[in-house]
């Protein structure tokens, strides 16, 4: 959603998303597909830790298939929408939305073959960026964000776009 709001886009139909609709885990096959379809065009997926981790195993079909999609991972160690649902909606009360194991994203790279970055520090990230666009293959480039990062706007469950929601 991040994307969809500040990247700016200078070409129609270069955007793939679900649109926020719940469907974690769409983004890596999304791009592993837009990458297939177009491959002399660089593809990059974003998406968070947790949605990443549905189907993290395709960094294999990527480098088995030389596909080099660059993948961008916001870790909050958390699963972010849904967090922020029961944030905003239910005072906190977090269930199964955590995610504090010690998932060394760079190496789980490096296990499938591709190649792994992560940086903590907003004067690294530009760094981090030109690198991976720099190599050939698939690369998984973490950045630590916030825990309590939030996508905003976003229109709650039944509510109308007048009852959006811009801050919080």
């Amino acid at each position: 959603m991040w994307a969809a709001q500040f990247f700016e886009f200078h070409h129609a139909r270069t955007l793939l998303t679900s649109g926020g609709l719940g469907t974690m885990g769409f983004g890596l096959p999304a791009a592993m597909g837009a990458q297939a379809a177009f491959p002399k065009r660089q593809v990059i997926c974003v998406c968070g830790d947790g949605g990443v981790q549905m189907n993290i195993q395709e960094l294999a079909t990527m480098v088995q298939n030389r596909l080099p999609v660059k993948i961008v991972i916001l870790n909050n160690n958390f699963l972010g929408m849904v967090r922020q649902w029961q944030e905003l909606f239910f005072d906190k009360r977090y269930s199964q939305t955590c995610m504090e194991l010690p998932i060394d994203f760079v190496k789980l790279a490096e296990a499938y073959g591709a190649k792994g970055l992560r940086t903590e520090k907003p004067a690294e990230v530009e760094q981090v960026i030109k690198e991976a666009l720099a190599h050939n293959g698939p690369v998984v480039m973490e950045f630590k964000i916030a825990r309590e990062e939030k996508v905003l706007p976003m229109v709650p469950a039944g509510a109308s776009l007048n009852e959006m929601v811009l801050n919080a």
